[in-house]
């Protein structure tokens, strides 16, 4: 009993952030840090005392089916990626307590220090950039809720997600295989749709060097993600038009009668990745690092016409007659594209790590759209690899950068005070030209130019206060200094017309307080503010009449929210329980919405409020030895309390926000070589719109709750082979976030350690 609580009193100590590093009594180590986790120990500021939440490489490779780096967080509290397949580089948007699925830019995503969140536009196609980490690579993950570090910009304001990857300190090598396939109904669809992944890893280290080389490929057929419709509402009576079989009735999410003609978008996506990790040890306390990170990307998005005419021919174009009414079909209906990727990431960096009095970091990245082109078909009728005319976006030229001066400086025992200089930088460059040849041109008649630029420039400090043995403290501020320039827009043919440039200056404070009450309980409060600029994306939008931009807000303002959060946490030499009330109050949130009767831009919401409860717990040996028990259950209430521009949304809940989510994950070993886990996962019921007129949540465009479990049993055949065999979504649950979510999905992998 007394060694139970020596390791009880050491956790409790590691909730305030303090560290043991040595094998003496605890009572004579009160003025030193304890280290529970093994392993690289995490890069988020873990001295603040506020709630992280982490994952190891080994119970990645336990518990959860991962084919790609966002399947790390799938059972942490509160969070949600949606992820629609295998490889969704576009549309995998993180979700936090209080941010939803269509916020991308109210998070923050790194790996090593390097920023992999796409800051350049917030929502569905701004996603993190999670190609850049294979899972095979990861050596552990962590998440801090909430803006309540100054280390860190606004975006933090939901969580910030940070991925270590190995760096090895002998030689190791690893291969893994797998495949995987699902099974996948809905509407007239009925498919089978695989895809298999390889990766490799070799690093060593030899002397004051060491190198990591990361290689993967993933090829993937994914569900039909889209489906081609008609408002019934929207048919003429009258019209010479061509019968056709095949058209499904169904309702879309605001219950009104439309019609499902086929389904579109399924993707074919083949992912190339490489990374190259090199670091010297300039001395034993000072360490030169350099990172570079190459992805690849070709994909295909087919369509499928559930349309027949009276000699059972397909039909994809033209104006057809369902029922006595007639729609026309147009190109885009079924029309398909295809998209061609590279993107390059470096980043540098010299540290150094004595953890003495005084340790600092120099710190750059860079993430560049090397090649980005995206081509949709808009006259191809014969087939999706037939030659005809077609829109070609190119993105080449976008990307962003970081650079950081960070000091920490420890004047005794009692203090951390944490300082830094930062800059990040973020280009947009968006062209379209219509091109005689969708499928390989690059150049034709110009249909719009968008570009623009964003710079944070922002200096930081904060004091982490050890007061004794039971109270610890932290107060910090983030002074910000934004600007937004070089925007600019063009329509078809005509020259482009400038954005204003706009400045702005604002600061952040946060604070945090832990009492230690024994050696098992812990209470701690944190409070932080945070400013969300907005984005290129954002800002920087509209179209052109008569020689003028229109149907923009040049007053657009950033993002403003308080956030708080009170935690009780109990830790034992068997687990952990943990209870945190939150709440946020956000002024200005950026949502698309009306502008005028035809027209959605993005403007300010007045405020939108949310306060809930978040439960979660985990225990080693429960019941049995061996059985691990993890879970949380999270409660939000998310209201928008005032918006001028749509009154008609004020009271309602902020979309894809759910009141409640819960996960749940059971894991056991049988003996030395077989482990096997259970999972579960729950979403409640959640909208896409900012007035909730969208209440039909099991359709196309629809946003639905959800309960899938997951399952996975691993074997380790010697010192260097393991296989493991899973399957996700195992009930074949249909749910929906606009598009659908996959299926019952099996997977099967085989792995070699060196």
């Amino acid at each position: 009993m007394q060694t139970q609580r020596k390791i009880a009193a050491a956790a409790a100590r590691a909730a305030l952030g303090l560290t043991i590093l040595s094998s003496a009594p605890l009572q004579a180590q009160t003025m030193n840090v304890v280290m529970v986790n093994g392993g690289r120990p995490t890069s988020l500021p873990a001295q603040i005392p506020t709630t992280i939440e982490g994952i190891t490489a080994a119970q990645i490779e336990e518990r959860i089916n991962a084919t790609d780096s966002e399947d790390a967080l799938k059972y942490l509290p509160s969070l949600n990626v949606r992820k629609r397949f295998a490889g969704d580089y576009d549309h995998a948007v993180l979700a936090s307590r209080a941010s939803g699925t269509g916020n991308s830019a109210r998070s923050l995503v790194y790996a090593d220090g390097i920023l992999l969140s796409n800051l350049l536009g917030n929502g569905a196609s701004y996603t993190p950039r999670w190609g850049m980490v294979t899972p095979e690579e990861i050596e552990r993950v962590d998440v801090l809720y909430g803006p309540f570090s100054a280390a860190y910009p606004g975006n933090s304001v939901g969580a910030v997600v940070d991925y270590q990857t190995r760096m090895p300190k002998k030689l190791e090598g690893h291969v893994r295989v797998s495949g995987f396939t699902q099974h996948f109904k809905q509407y007239a669809t009925r498919d089978d749709y695989r895809g298999m992944q390889g990766s490799a890893a070799l690093g060593d280290r030899a002397g004051a060097f060491s190198w990591w080389v990361d290689v993967s490929r993933l090829d993937n057929d994914g569900q039909p993600i889209g489906f081609a419709n008609k408002l019934v509402s929207a048919g003429t009576a009258s019209g010479p038009a061509t019968p056709v079989t095949g058209a499904l009735a169904d309702r879309n999410p605001s219950n009104r009668d439309w019609l499902i003609l086929g389904a579109t978008n399924q993707v074919h996506t083949v992912q190339d990745h490489a990374k190259v990790k090199l670091a010297y040890d300039v001395s034993p306390v000072l360490r030169a690092s350099y990172t570079l990170g190459w992805w690849h990307n070709d994909a295909e998005r087919r369509s499928e016409s559930y349309l027949r005419d009276g000699a059972a021919n397909v039909v994809t174009g033209g104006t057809i007659a369902v029922d006595g009414r007639r729609f026309k079909l147009l190109p885009s209906d079924f029309a398909p594209a295809r998209g061609e990727l590279e993107h390059l990431m470096h980043g540098l960096s010299l540290k150094r790590h004595a953890k003495d009095t005084f340790d600092w970091e120099i710190a750059y990245s860079r993430y560049d759209y090397r090649k980005d082109r995206a081509r949709v078909a808009t006259d191809v009728v014969a087939g999706p690899d037939s030659p005809g005319a077609g829109n070609v976006t190119d993105m080449h030229g976008s990307g962003w950068s970081t650079a950081a001066l960070k000091g920490t400086w420890r004047p005794d025992g009692a203090h951390v005070v944490d300082i830094g200089l930062q800059r990040d930088a973020a280009q947009l460059r968006t062209s379209v030209v219509n091109s005689a040849d969708w499928i390989g041109g690059t150049t034709g008649r110009p249909v719009s130019t968008f570009n623009g630029e964003t710079r944070l420039e922002s200096l930081y400090a904060q004091d982490t206060w050890r007061i004794d043995e039971r109270w610890k403290a932290t107060l910090g501020a983030r002074l910000e200094r934004w600007r937004a320039f070089g925007g600019e827009l063009s329509a078809a043919g005509g020259g482009l017309l400038p954005f204003g440039a706009r400045s702005e200056t604002s600061w952040s404070p946060k604070a945090a307080l832990a009492w230690r009450a024994s050696d098992e309980w812990t209470v701690k409060a944190s409070g932080g503010r945070a400013v969300r600029n907005p984005t290129a994306a954002e800002l920087f939008q509209g179209s052109i009449v008569d020689e003028r931009i229109v149907n923009t807000d040049p007053n657009l303002r950033a993002e403003r929210s308080w956030t708080g959060e009170l935690t009780a946490e109990r830790l034992t030499s068997s687990g952990s329980l943990r209870a945190t009330l939150f709440h946020e109050s956000t002024r200005d949130a950026l949502y698309s919405q009306p502008l005028t009767a035809t027209v959605n831009t993005v403007q300010n919401v007045g405020r939108i409020r949310t306060k809930g409860l978040e439960l979660a717990q985990q225990a080693q040996d429960v019941w049995w030895r061996g059985l691990f028990l993890q879970s949380s259950l999270t409660y939000a209430d998310s209201r928008i309390v005032a918006n001028d521009a749509l009154p008609a949304s004020v009271g309602k809940r902020q979309p894809r926000v759910p009141r409640w989510r819960a996960n749940a994950l059971a894991s056991y070993r049988f003996g030395e070589r077989w482990t096997g886990t259970l999972g579960a996962r729950y979403s409640g019921r959640q909208y896409g719109s900012l007035d909730n007129s969208d209440p039909n949540g099991q359709t196309y465009m629809g946003v639905s709750d959800y309960l899938v479990a997951d399952l996975r049993l691993r074997y380790r055949f010697d010192a260097h082979w393991s296989g493991a065999l899973g399957v996700d979504n195992l009930g074949a649950e249909k749910y929906w976030a606009f598009h659908p979510y996959t299926q019952r999905t099996v997977v099967a992998e085989l792995k070699f350690d060196l």
